[in-house]
């Protein structure tokens, strides 16, 4: 028997962050290592890529500023979606407490982002 009357979910809120999460950070951050963490340390790309004023001069961008955002931001939604079904999973059954402070800790992660971007302009 089909419900005419299903109630309503919050699931695809916290489906869609994770998805915007995993995406960014399988696509994003790989480059984002590379360039930081193997290209400018090993000398392939000059130092003077990452001097200081060409780093706040990205960083107070609009681009720039959305991008440290979503580099702090999508992946914590990610890990913290996959953390409240991990425990599910694991027979952890939280319920609504662990919802919430999986979901809290990272819409915190996601306002401190936002904070610090706006305070560096």
């Amino acid at each position: 028997m089909i419900n005419r009357n299903p109630q309503r979910s919050d699931e695809p809120v916290w489906w869609s962050l994770f998805g915007a999460g995993g995406t960014w950070f399988a696509m994003v951050t790989p480059v984002t290592v590379l360039i930081l963490g193997i290209l400018v340390p090993l000398g392939i790309l000059s130092p003077e890529t990452l001097s200081y004023a060409r780093v706040t001069d990205f960083a107070t961008s609009w681009i720039g500023g959305l991008f440290i955002i979503a580099s702090l931001a999508l992946p914590m939604w990610h890990g913290m979606h996959r953390l409240h079904h991990g425990m599910h999973d694991l027979k952890l059954h939280t319920g609504v407490v662990g919802k919430i402070a999986c979901y809290a800790a990272a819409f915190l992660v996601s306002a401190l982002a936002i904070i610090f971007v706006f305070m560096i302009k």
